[in-house]
C-alpha cells in the first residue's frame, strides 16, 4: 500500500482511534506531499512510503506505552514532524514541543499541525543542546548517538513521574546499537525494543525503540 492508501498500516496496527484521528492520519498524505515538493523533509523516493516508513515508525512509542492527559514530551531534532506529529495525533491530551536546528522543516510542521487542527503542539528553532525546560519525556527518531541523547535527557527530563513508565528518554533507530547500548547500561536502566514484534514488515526487521529511564 503506497501513498494515501498508506493510512490502512495505520488503522491496522490502531483499530481504536476515533474518526477525528483517521481523518487527521489520513490528511498527512496529502499535505507532506504537497510540501515535501517545496521544502524537502522526506526522501523524495519515499514519500509515498509515508506512512509505512514514517508515521508507524513514529507511533512504535506508542505501542511501547501510553502517555496521560498532561503528560510532556520533547521530541529533539523533530524535523518534518517525526515522530511528534503522529504522536500528537494520538495522544490529543498530551503536549508536545517539537525543537529543530532547520527553521525550514519547522515551517512545514507549524503548517501540517495547523491545518489538521493539532492544539498540543509548539516548535521552537534552537538545537538540543540551548534548549532549557523540563519534560516528562525526550523523544527522538534517528537523532544523535544515544549517549549524546541521554545527556541532553538528564538536563531536559523532570522527576515527578505521572505515567506507567518512569519519565526518560524514548529513541527510534536502527542497525546495531549494542556498542550504544553498552556505553550507557552501566548508568540507567535500558530496554530495548524489537519494532518488528509490532509491526509485521520487512522495514521494521533492524528497528528499535530504546527507553532510557533518567
Amino acid at each position: 500500500m503506497i501513498g494515501a492508501e498508506g493510512i490502512l498500516y495505520v488503522e491496522k496496527a490502531f483499530p481504536d482511534l476515533n474518526d477525528l484521528q483517521k481523518s487527521q492520519y489520513a490528511a498527512l498524505f496529502p499535505l507532506y506531499e504537497g510540501w515535501n515538493q517545496k521544502i524537502n523533509v522526506i526522501s523524495r523516493k519515499d514519500i509515498e512510503n509515508l506512512y509505512l516508513h514514517h508515521v508507524l515508525h513514529a507511533l512504535g512509542i506508542a505501542k511501547f506505552t501510553s502517555f496521560i492527559g498532561g503528560t510532556k514530551i520533547l521530541d529533539v531534532g523533530t524535523g518534518g514532524g517525526f515522530p511528534g506529529i503522529p504522536l500528537a495525533i494520538m495522544f490529543p491530551d498530551v503536549q508536545f514541543t517539537m525543537i529543530d536546528g532547520t527553521a525550514k522543516k519547522l515551517k512545514v510542521v507549524n503548517e501540517i499541525a495547523n491545518s489538521i487542527g493539532l492544539g498540543n503542539c509548539t516548535t521552537h528553532h534552537i538545537r538540543a543542546e540551548e534548549f532549557r525546560g523540563k519534560f516528562d519525556f525526550v523523544v527522538s527518531r534517528a537523532v544523535t548517538d544515544l549517549r549524546q541523547l541521554v545527556r541532553w535527557g538528564q538536563k531536559l527530563v523532570g522527576e515527578n513521574h505521572i505515567n506507567a513508565i518512569p519519565n526518560g528518554v524514548l529513541s527510534l533507530k536502527g542497525g546495531n546499537l549494542k556498542n550504544e547500548i553498552s556505553s550507557v547500561k552501566p548508568y540507567f536502566y535500558v530496554e530495548s525494543q524489537r519494532l518488528d514484534e509490532y509491526f509485521k514488515y520487512d522495514f521494521y526487521k533492524e528497528k528499535k525503540l530504546i527507553y532510557v529511564q533518567i
